[in-house]
């Protein structure tokens, strides 16, 4: 997997999780503008169904859509990992490794995305050298 097909996965997943959020929190707020739940001091009054159902539907819909940019997040921090792994010097791969491994992988992959190399571009970069070098 080269790095610009990492980058847009990687840049398709935050925005998948943005959009959950955003969906999540806009459904929340409308479902409690609706009245589906009325709180009286520092107690639950009421639950009302309807807007109460609609809500948690949104609530469901941006659980997926955070779901599948969290696995498409996965997706390019593995695709980094074996790009990385090509590579003759081993540490983009180990910080990549380390930092997914104790869940902050999304820093190392927005330096990885940024700043990092891309073994594919190492190998069409040989495989030139080796033909001239066959002439």
């Amino acid at each position: 997997m080269s790095k610009s097909s990492i980058t847009r996965l990687f840049a398709g997943a935050i925005a998948a999780v943005v959009v959950g959020l955003t969906i999540g929190i806009a459904g929340l707020v409308a479902a409690l503008a609706n009245g589906a739940v009325v709180i009286d001091g520092s107690e639950v009054v009421t639950l009302n169904g309807e807007p109460l159902a609609w809500g948690i539907a949104v609530l469901f819909i941006a659980t997926l859509v955070v779901a599948a940019g969290t696995l498409a997040a996965i997706a390019s921090w593995v695709g980094a990992l074996i790009n990385t792994s090509r590579l003759d010097d081993k540490t983009w791969f180990v910080v990549l490794f380390v930092l997914g491994l104790v869940s902050i992988g999304w820093v190392a992959m927005i330096a990885y995305v940024v700043a990092g190399p891309d073994s594919t571009a190492q190998d069409s970069t040989r495989s030139a050298r080796a033909g001239l070098a066959g002439n």
